[in-house]
Formats: C-alpha cells, sequence, structure tokens
C-alpha cells in the first residue's frame, strides 16, 4: 500500500488491545515506502533476571515480596530502581503460585458499577501486606509498561508522542470509556482514541486480505463480529453496502449488551465442578488460597482438552496446605468428556433462537464481579439477532462469521457455536462463511493500528458511529408520575457529532437542586432526535444521571428558564449535553460526571422513594407552617413548643411518622434548612431541630438529589453543636450523623471518625485522663462510629478492636448495647449501603466474634451482632469458617437464639423487618429494605 507522509503527522501509528487476559500492541511506521501492521514484541519478565520480549503481555499485576524483588531480580531494562510490582508472564506464573499477591481481570472491574472504580480494591482478596491498587491504576500500569517498552525501543519516538489507537469492549458504557483513557493519560499516552475490539478485529481481517476482501462480500450481506474474551461476550452486527460508484462499504449496525460473560466464567465452572468432585470424596471446602490455585489450574485445563489434539484425561494438582510439605497434594483427574459436557454444553447450549437468557443471578460471584446472570452464550445471542433483524426478518441472519477472543482458540467451541446457528437457520437456503482470522491473540491490536491509517484517509473504513440510542428523562405536562424521554442521540450518530433538538422546549429550573435522568438502549436503533417516548425498562437502560444546581448570577431564588437542549457525542464515545435560553444567551453545560458514577460511596438512586407517592399540597403546606412556626419567632417573639412538633406534624398528615413518605420527608428537611438559625433559640429548639432533620433525611440516599441535601447538611459539620454544654444536644448531633451516613463520602466519613476515635482511644487506653463524656452521648457516638462503612479498612479494625477491648471492662451496661451494635455492623458479612472492598477480612471478624461469646451479659443485641458477622453469603472470601459458624450456633443455643437467627447462618437469606431496623438502627423510611 503506497502512502504520501504528512510531516506534520507523527511519525508512527500505534495501536493497542488492552485485554482482560492478554494485552498486544501493533504498529504502523508511516515513514516507510510501503506501510505495513507490525507486531510489537514487549519485553518482559518470564523469571527473576530473566527478560524476553513476547507478542503478548498478559494483563497480570503481581506485587513481590521484598525478598523477590532483592538484588533487582525484577528489574526491567529502563528501571533505575528495583520495583516490587511486575507485569506480564512472570506476575501471570507467579501469581498462581501466589494468589493473594496477584490482581487479575482489572478490565472487568473498570466496567463494575457496583464499587469505586478508582478506589484501591486489588487484589480483590489480597494478602493483608499487598498495597492493593485501582483498576484504573492496574490498567495504568500495564500501559505505562507499554509505553516504557516502546520508549525503549523507539528513543526519539516516544509513544506519547505517537497516533495512539486504544480498544475497548463494543459494550462498554461512558464510565468505563472515560476511565480507560484516565488510565491511558496518566500511564503518558494522552493522544489516544478508541475504538470497539470487534470493529479493530474486523479491520484486521481487512488488512490481512489485501486486495482480495472485496471478493469475499458482497451487498446485502450481514457480518456477525462474535468476540468472546477472558471477561466479557460482545455482539456486532456489520451490514455490507453498495456505496457511491457501486464501491462495497461496511457499516455497523448494532452492538450487544454489555455482559461480563467470558473464559474467567468457564475456568470458573470447572473450578467448581472440581471442589464439588473433592466434596463428595469426603474433603472440606478449599480455602481461598487453594481455590485461587484451582481456578488458575482448570483454566490451563480447559485450554488443554478444549484445545487442538487434546489428550483423553487431565491431572490437577492443589497444594494441601498448612504445614504439610510431603505428600500434601491433593489430586483429581478430569476427563475430555466431563470437561465439553459442563463447559460446551453449559455455556454454548443448543438453544433456540426464541429463547430468552435466564435473570436468576449467577451463582459465580466469588470474584465479586457481576457476572452475567445466565451463563448460556447462545442465549444471549439468540436475543441480539432477534433484537436486530431486518423489516420481515424474525432474527437478523449472519452471511459471514468473524470469530474473535481467546474463547474461540477452542475448534470445540467454534464448531457449538456454528451448530447453534445453523439449527436457526436450518429452514433456509443458507450458509454461513466463516472468515480466516489466523491470530485471535493479536487481530485486535493489529485492526487497531490499521484503523489509525484509516483516520489517516487510507484503507477500508467501517461506518456506523454510535452503537446506542440515548435518552433523558423529562416529566410532561399533565402525565402525573408517567415516565418520559426525549431521544438525545440516535444509534448512527458520530463521534464529535452535534445534535440540535431546537425543534423541542423545556422548562429547566435553575438555583435549585435537579436531576437529569439518562437512558441508554441497543436495541432501539431507529428513534429520531427529539422523539417523545415512554420509558420502557425492557428497552431502555438507566445510565447513573446528571444531578447538580444549576446557577446564574447572584439571585438566590428559584427560577424557571425556557431552554432547547443540545447534545454531542464526543471523541471518546462520552455524552455531552447542553441547556441554552431560547430567549437568552444563557447556556449550561450538563457534562456525565464520571467521578460520581464511578464511587460507590455515593449510593445510587434507584427511584424506591419517589414510588412511595406524594402528599397533598395542602398537607404540605400545614405542616410546612408547623415547622416554621416551632423555630421561627411569631409577633409576639414566641415560638411553639418544640418538643411536641413530631406529634403535631402526625396529627396534620393522619399517618404515624413511621408511615410518612420520603417525599415528605425530604420537603420537612428543606423547611428544616430554611429555618436552621431556630437552632439557636434554645437546648430544645436544637436537639429537636437535629433529631427531625436526621429522621427526615434518613438514609441519605434513596431520592433524587439527596447527594446535595447530604452536602447542604454537611455545611453544618463545621459549625458543631451550639448548645454545647447540652448532652441531649451533643447526642443527637452524632444521631444525625449516624442516620445519614449512607450519604457521606469516604472523605466525610473520614473527617467524621477521626475526633470521635481520639475520643474512644483515650476512653479505652487512658480512661483515668480521658475527658468526661456521658453514657448516652458515648452510646451515640460509639453507634455513628459502626455505620460509617466507608471507611478504609485499618480505621475500622482499630475501631473494632477498641469496641471488643472495651466490651470486656466492667461497669460498661449504659454503653453495652451501642458497642455491640457498632460491632456488627462493622464486621457485617452483607454492609447496609457499603461497598465489598470496604468489608473487612474473615481472620479479623471471627476473633471479634470469638471475643464476643465470652463477654458476660451481651443479650439479644449481641447474639445479632454474632449473626451479622456469620451470616452466610455463599462467597467463600467473606464467609467464616464452619468452625466459627458451629460456635457461634452453640452459643446461641445456650443464649436464646431463634430459629431464624440459625437459619441466617447455615443458609443466609434475607432479613426480617424487625431484623433490618436492628441493622440500621431504628425503623428505614418506607420503600428502603436491607438485604
Amino acid at each position: 500500500m503506497g502512502l504520501e507522509l504528512d510531516n506534520q503527522a507523527p511519525r508512527y501509528v500505534v495501536g493497542i488491545d488492552l485485554g482482560t487476559t492478554n494485552s498486544a500492541v501493533a504498529f504502523v511506521d508511516t515513514a516507510a515506502k510501503t506501510w505495513l501492521v507490525v507486531d510489537l514484541a514487549t519485553p518482559q519478565l518470564v523469571a527473576p533476571g530473566q527478560v524476553e520480549a513476547r507478542e503478548t503481555l498478559p494483563s497480570f499485576l503481581y506485587e513481590a515480596t521484598e525478598a523477590e524483588a532483592a538484588g533487582g531480580a525484577l528489574r526491567m531494562p529502563w528501571d533505575a530502581d528495583a520495583p516490587r510490582f511486575v507485569v506480564g508472564a512472570f506476575a501471570r506464573d507467579q501469581g498462581a503460585a501466589v494468589p493473594g499477591r496477584l490482581v487479575v481481570s482489572a478490565k472487568s472491574w473498570l466496567s463494575h458499577g457496583g464499587v469505586d472504580r478508582t478506589a484501591a480494591l486489588l487484589p480483590w482478596h489480597g494478602a493483608a501486606d499487598v498495597e492493593r491498587v485501582s483498576p484504573v491504576e492496574a490498567s495504568r500500569r500495564y500501559l505505562a509498561h507499554i509505553r516504557a517498552a516502546w520508549d525503549n525501543r523507539f528513543p526519539s519516538y516516544p509513544l506519547a508522542e505517537q497516533d495512539v489507537v486504544l480498544t475497548v469492549p463494543a459494550s462498554f458504557d461512558e464510565v468505563a470509556r472515560e476511565l480507560t483513557v484516565e488510565a491511558a493519560t496518566s500511564a503518558g499516552i494522552a493522544r489516544v482514541v478508541l475504538l470497539e475490539e470487534p470493529q479493530a478485529a474486523f479491520y484486521a481481517w481487512i488488512n490481512a486480505q489485501g486486495e482480495r476482501w472485496e471478493k469475499q462480500v458482497e451487498a446485502g450481506q450481514t457480518i456477525l463480529v462474535c468476540d468472546i474474551g477472558g471477561g466479557t461476550s460482545d455482539f456486532t452486527l456489520i451490514r455490507v453496502r453498495r456505496g457511491d460508484a457501486g464501491k462495497i462499504i461496511f457499516h455497523r449496525v448494532a452492538v450487544g449488551e454489555h455482559l461480563i460473560l467470558g473464559g474467567d466464567n468457564l475456568d470458573l465452572a470447572l473450578a467448581h465442578h472440581v471442589e464439588q468432585k473433592l466434596n463428595e470424596q469426603g474433603r472440606a471446602k478449599l480455602d481461598p488460597r487453594q481455590w485461587g490455585q484451582l481456578v488458575r489450574s482448570c483454566r490451563v485445563v480447559k485450554e488443554t482438552l478444549l484445545g487442538q489434539d487434546p489428550g483423553e484425561r487431565a491431572v490437577i494438582n492443589i497444594s494441601a496446605g498448612g504445614s504439610r510439605l510431603i505428600g500434601g497434594a491433593i489430586q483429581i483427574d478430569v476427563s475430555r468428556d466431563e470437561v465439553e459436557k459442563l463447559l460446551v454444553d453449559g455455556f454454548l447450549p443448543n438453544a433456540e433462537i426464541d429463547d430468552r437468557p435466564l435473570s436468576r443471578r449467577s451463582g459465580f460471584q466469588e470474584f465479586g464481579l457481576p457476572y452475567a446472570p445466565d451463563a448460556a452464550i447462545t442465549r444471549y445471542l439468540a436475543a441480539f439477532l432477534r433484537a436486530h433483524g431486518r423489516e420481515g426478518e424474525h432474527a437478523a441472519r449472519p452471511d459471514l462469521i468473524l470469530f474473535n477472543g481467546g474463547l474461540f482458540e477452542s475448534p470445540v467451541l467454534r464448531a457449538r457455536l456454528l451448530e447453534v446457528l445453523g439449527g436457526w437457520f436450518q429452514g433456509e437456503a443458507w450458509t454461513p462463511v466463516v472468515l480466516d482470522n489466523d491470530r485471535l491473540d493479536l487481530a485486535v491490536s493489529r485492526g487497531a493500528a490499521y484503523y489509525g491509517m484509516v483516520r489517516r484517509g487510507f484503507g477500508v473504513r467501517i461506518s456506523g458511529g454510535l452503537a446506542h440510542s440515548y435518552y433523558i428523562g423529562v416529566e410532561e405536562a399533565g402525565h402525573g408520575q408517567e415516565r418520559k424521554a426525549i431521544c438525545l442521540l440516535p444509534a448512527g450518530v458520530e463521534e464529535g457529532q452535534d445534535v440540535d433538538l431546537s425543534g423541542r422546549r423545556f422548562d429547566l429550573l435553575i438555583r435549585q437542586p435537579v436531576e437529569f435522568p439518562l437512558y441508554v438502549s441497543s436495541t432501539r436503533t431507529v428513534d429520531k432526535p427529539g422523539a417523545l417516548l415512554a420509558v420502557d425498562p425492557e428497552q431502555m437502560t438507566a445510565l447513573p444521571p446528571i444531578r447538580t444546581v444549576l446557577q446564574s448570577g447572584r439571585q438566590t431564588a428559584a427560577d424557571t428558564v425556557t431552554v432547547n437542549l443540545h447534545a454531542r457525542l464526543t471523541e471518546i464515545g462520552t455524552l455531552d449535553l447542553w441547556c441554552a435560553e431560547a430567549q437568552g444567551d444563557r447556556k449550561w453545560r450538563l457534562q456525565f460526571d464520571v467521578r460520581s458514577a464511578v464511587r460507590s460511596d455515593v449510593a445510587e438512586h434507584e427511584g424506591a422513594g419517589e414510588a412511595e407517592g406524594v402528599v397533598d399540597e395542602g398537607t404540605v403546606a400545614r405542616c410546612d407552617a408547623l415547622i416554621r412556626a416551632s423555630f421561627a419567632r411569631n409577633e409576639n417573639g414566641n415560638t411553639d413548643r418544640p418538643e411536641g412538633l413530631v406529634k403535631r406534624l402526625e396529627e396534620a398528615t393522619a399517618m404515624s411518622r413511621h408511615e410518612w413518605p420520603s417525599t415528605l420527608m425530604r420537603g420537612f428537611w428543606k423547611t428544616l434548612m430554611d429555618v436552621v438559625a431556630g437552632r439557636r433559640l434554645g437546648e430544645n429548639h436544637e436537639a429537636r431541630w437535629l433529631n427531625l432533620t436526621g429522621f427526615s433525611l434518613r438514609p441519605g440516599y434513596g431520592l433524587a438529589v439527596d447527594d446535595w441535601r447530604v452536602a447542604q447538611n454537611w455545611r453544618l459539620f463545621g459549625a458543631k453543636v451550639i448548645h454545647a454544654r447540652n448532652e441531649l444536644c451533643r447526642a443527637e448531633w452524632w444521631i444525625l450523623w449516624r442516620r445519614i451516613a449512607g450519604g457521606l463520602s469516604l472523605g466525610q466519613q473520614q473527617t467524621l471518625a477521626e475526633p470521635l476515635l481520639a475520643a474512644m482511644r483515650s476512653k479505652v487506653k487512658k480512661p483515668a485522663t480521658s475527658a468526661k463524656i456521658g453514657p448516652h452521648e458515648l452510646a451515640e457516638m460509639l453507634r455513628v462510629l459502626g455505620a460509617l462503612e466507608h471507611l478504609k479498612l485499618p480505621m475500622k479494625v482499630e475501631i473494632g478492636d477498641l469496641l471488643v477491648e472495651l466490651l470486656g471492662r466492667e461497669r460498661i451496661a449504659a454503653i453495652r448495647e451501642a458497642a455491640m451494635w457498632a460491632i456488627g455492623r462493622l464486621g457485617a458479612r452483607v454492609p447496609v449501603y457499603g461497598p465489598l472492598n470496604a468489608m473487612i477480612g474473615v481472620d479479623v471478624v471471627e476473633g471479634w466474634a470469638g471475643a464476643l461469646m465470652q463477654t458476660k451479659d451481651v443479650g439479644q443485641g449481641g447474639g445479632f451482632s454474632l449473626v451479622q458477622m456469620t451470616r452466610m453469603t455463599g462467597d467463600r472470601y467473606r464467609d467464616v469458617s464452619g468452625a466459627t459458624r458451629e460456635a457461634v450456633l452453640q452459643w446461641l443455643e445456650k443464649n436464646g437464639g431463634n430459629e431464624h437467627f440459625a437459619q441466617l447462618i447455615l443458609k443466609g437469606g434475607r432479613l426480617r423487618e424487625q431484623e433490618q431496623r436492628s441493622v440500621f438502627g431504628e425503623s428505614l423510611p418506607r420503600g428502603l429494605r436491607i438485604d
């Protein structure tokens, strides 16, 4: 292929496949007479002191011990100092023996909305002395290794100055795309363009065919790219069309939903099968270290028995653990037939074209990832093809198929998928053509490099733009609670393209908290911009909403502005939205808030609160007047007695306080914030104001813009208690923060905890010199500490250890119940709102449980705390040992535990209403429940 060099453009175009299991790099030297896509062999450690350049870089990050890193044994040629973190082949192989020091599947974690993806949480079940990293940081380290390897080979052309195409799964959402770019930028690779992996694989096929590709396709055909790697399953449809002057063009028309379902799941399934065989032989459930070894052994067995020229059987070896070094290994063999039956029939069953994926939760949750609920890849493929059939088609029938991803290295799995597809269209004159893809492990990086040249005007482009349609939620006058949405960006919009919805006008509230619900659909690909539609949960997936307060000028009063909407798809596939004043020049840019969207320390709003209903405006007005009368002086300089306010509100609403809907209570909160100065009127005023404010905003999440409300409350923290000499006021202060703790960020919780922890250290370690704190206030301080689920693990462990020590003291009856409650929350196996990565380890919790059982007079409260710490979840990394469970069950039997407590410990299950109140510390708002 000839090339005219643009002297202003970077010399090299580089494609990077940042894979779940392996990464790879390819490049084009644009200074060459004929441009070619070339693979870059990446230098990496394969053994201590031994560096080799290999075509792929395993996406594994290993933290070495000091002994392993001694003497520079792990140093790469470009390292000035001996590193502790190793990337690549040695990381993978050494980590198989020491799984507690190994980061795996960082790419899958990057798309996991259930955790804080920017938090240091990997290795998910790491050793106690391991420095954890975030999924973003792990991705950064892989890319930094690639950058260093490139710069070492091409010192005159650093990677930071070249054109880089970085691939992502087609189904990656906006958050995961933004985080991928963030990882690249922090690795020193700033010039990044994102490309979807299935498209990259198809570009690689085009490049490999040279001029022959036009003879293998014809207009009207449909191409299915089936890309299944270690972590995800991606389906893409490309139509072949006739363009200008009869030239063939490719148009990407559909992308499947994001599925964390791939080779890792097959490894887990085989490992569970092997463990069950061991259990049938009378062996105990494997401990986490042995389980990690087993999963990695099963990966090798899977690749062997489902690969080319497989044997009939394979043997799996697992160390027995403990002190037995000789004769302690566990051995079990598996046959090719049982592996095929388990994995081929389990993941690629002979489904029908009308089958739907099962909605039950996957049993494979032990790595903490939200795996697809159904293991049957073929059922997801059937649903995808049904959703994208052309007019008159029951389902899209592919004429050509391109396999990509490590799963299809197996001829057995390729053959099964073709067999299933053939069954779906067997009544038609149809035989699919399988496009040749000789290097599944390098196709994506090669295709990415080729696409870099397409961007410069060379080669063949796949058109198609945005694979999904995006919508914004609106309220339509006269339609009450019915949810509506406007199509903002339709499928097919190209990156960088603007969409102007000037045909519609909207009323926008400014200077008040507002929420903009966002939805995405991969199946509604024909909606037009500006179309007003009912929200269909089956076809529209809710994204984290944009929540903000739109400010304008120095005024403070709320105002309504008539605006037009204007949307844009950015170059990296994320959404920007502008609201432009229809009769003025004011404009507000609403950018997708990646930082809050990736955090699990901002509890997700699911709309449960609004579903409770809305109280009529007359009742709301009466309640507003009652609150103001209690905290604002009338013309005579008096107020109503605040002590009776709650009762007066119950009478006005004709409801118990426990029946108040959250929407009504958030209205109470707004009025209370308006009369916040009423705290100063007296001790009773402050105590009642603090009490009702916390009650109205509890648990700090559940309704739209609750995060904004909590932020307004947080401004009070610096003001402290006004009537600080009054213990009731001080106690109500702590109750307020305990009630809304679920809405506080990690930083806010740490700020809240630090003075409490300091006071607690003094109380436990130096009781004679500690400040005098009344028992009521101390009890509430302990409860606050127990409710802060976002705190970092070392702080939580210290709090728990101090509580255990405190429980061993005499004369603590007044705070015993609160201390036990706090221990139960800190050590709970199922958190109320916190992420699983903030959960305290099993060994610590077992120690606390043992100490609690040795404490006198713990009563029912202590029993329920033990239940929380030993409740069965089915996750071996969270669950305590069988011995601890048995000890707790015996303790409960002697101390009056009930039958449901025993069931929760033995089998798990949901909490009853009274148990939920016990976990939360009081009644929950209607519509909210704890698992």
